[in-house]
């Protein structure tokens, strides 16, 4: 139940902090909020979307994420979905107090969704309507389980859902298929060093020989990283309504691509913002700021909870320190001009510094078999990549379109030297059944094996 007190003094603070906002240099499109019980905003968190595709997963991680809230080890403050206007759901269990710093955490978020170059690029492609878009997919999933029944959705939805994380970002949203024929212009003159070079003893290019002009080009003509786009489009037997559910998942995971890439910068960028709009709001009386910032550094601390050790870094801290830094050595404009142009890659890389590693008490550790955990020396580019090695790829295996055989068996590859991360075998073999599937033909993934020696997964309607 919506407490209407509650809701008409936050309606006032919105107001204000909004006006506060502009005057401190703030840019965004208008946020709508609204307050909901606690059971939907985990619900939210859980699918990423208010109205998602229906998939028993969601089910597994909504029991995984109630557990850890009735255990005290999560809390939902707010969940914000940007966008033109942006969405806002604030939970009415939280204190006013909470709400209140909550909305200029919000506004935080949406100056940095709004001008951030990832994030507009891929609103763009988008439409900034995204979550209007999911209620769409939804609807159009309800209509296949109508039309062609609950297990053969699933089936589809399975195998989509398992290729999430398996988009080229680097490439449109709407993109062309492959042209039908190699290009009839000739190539340009490479010049006489470079064809010697070229014709040296291991230095031909890698991939396919080049075809001659106006032959029939090879799908893939180069290693495909966009696996829902390619099976979308070239699985020979996909019915139009499973293309639509493989384009369904893929646009939703291209909105999420930025809000994984930049979680921290996006994070710290609105804890510094609500601390500066905070600081400044004479609207509230100074005893609700004092409870609102001792809620923020509950927010803001290095580690999860008291006198833990930190395995894992707190996004909201690494990102709260280096936006101060970055803001008291460049000055707003220059914080700003970071905001626009970076993602978490960039914004490690180039900002976390020795001097704040040790500041922010930053380490590397090994963790064995029988539960020991030991820190580990590193040096800086080493605890640099630490850190971003989980954002990779969506924290996924980079897996590539080799190749169509002949007979139509789909060639995948793992791309091993790329992500430097190992595969989940038996994971690998389920994703393989799933995506045999669709494809109805046979499929094979080529990888390394723990004694680093090339070895094919393969499923056929023969088995494995």
């Amino acid at each position: 139940m919506v407490d209407s007190k509650m809701e008409e003094q936050l309606l006032q603070y919105e107001s204000s902090f909004n006006i506060l906002a502009a005057e401190m240099g703030l840019d965004y499109f208008p946020v709508d909020f609204e307050l909901v019980p606690s059971q939907f905003m985990m619900e939210v968190a859980v699918y990423g979307l208010p109205v998602r595709l229906p998939h028993w997963s969601f089910g597994v991680r909504y029991i995984h994420q109630f557990v850890r809230h009735r255990m005290g080890h999560s809390k939902i403050y707010e969940v914000v979905f940007p966008g033109n206007p942006g969405r806002a759901y604030l939970a009415n269990t939280n204190s006013i107090i909470e709400n209140t710093l909550v909305i200029a955490h919000v506004l935080g978020h949406a100056d940095f969704s709004k001008n951030n170059h990832l994030f507009r690029r891929v609103q763009e492609q988008e439409g900034y309507h995204l979550v209007e878009q999911a209620a769409t997919h939804a609807r159009g999933i309800e209509a296949a389980i109508e039309k062609h029944g609950a297990v053969r959705v699933e089936q589809v939805l399975d195998a989509a859902l398992a290729l999430e994380p398996h988009i080229d970002i680097d490439k449109d949203l709407r993109r062309p298929l492959y042209p039908g024929t190699v290009e009839t212009a000739p190539l340009p003159d490479r010049g006489v060093f470079r064809r010697r070079f070229d014709e040296l003893p291991g230095e031909r290019p890698r991939g396919r020989e080049p075809l001659p002009p106006g032959k029939s080009a090879p799908i893939p003509p180069h290693p495909e990283r966009d696996l829902l786009w390619f099976i979308a489009q070239y699985a020979p037997e996909l019915e139009d309504w499973e293309r639509d559910v493989f384009l369904a998942v893929r646009e939703e995971s291209f909105y999420f691509y930025p809000v994984f890439a930049c979680q921290i910068m996006n994070e710290g960028w609105a804890s510094y913002w609500h601390a500066r709009l905070l600081r400044e709001a004479s609207f509230i009386p100074e005893q609700f700021y004092l409870d609102a910032m001792k809620t923020h550094s509950d927010v803001v601390r290095p580690y999860a909870g008291e006198q833990q050790v930190a395995l894992a870094i707190n996004p909201y801290h690494i990102g709260f320190v280096l936006w101060n830094h970055i803001v008291e050595e460049h000055g707003i404009d220059g914080a700003r001009r970071t905001m626009t142009q970076e993602d978490d890659f960039g914004f490690i890389r180039n900002y976390l510094t020795e001097d704040l590693a040790n500041e922010l008490e930053l380490f590397r550790y090994v963790a064995r078999a029988n539960g020991e955990i030991k820190v580990v020396e590193s040096d800086m580019n080493e605890l640099r990549e630490s850190i971003l090695a989980p954002k990779f790829n969506f924290a996924a295996p980079r897996v590539v379109v080799q190749d169509i055989q002949k007979d139509g068996t789909l060639v995948l590859k793992h791309d091993h030297d790329v992500d430097g991360t190992g595969l989940d075998v038996e994971r690998a073999r389920k994703v393989l059944e799933y995506i045999y599937r669709v494809w109805r033909r046979t499929v094979k993934l080529v990888t390394v094996n723990d004694k680093g020696k090339e070895e094919t997964l393969e499923k056929s309607d023969s088995g494995d």
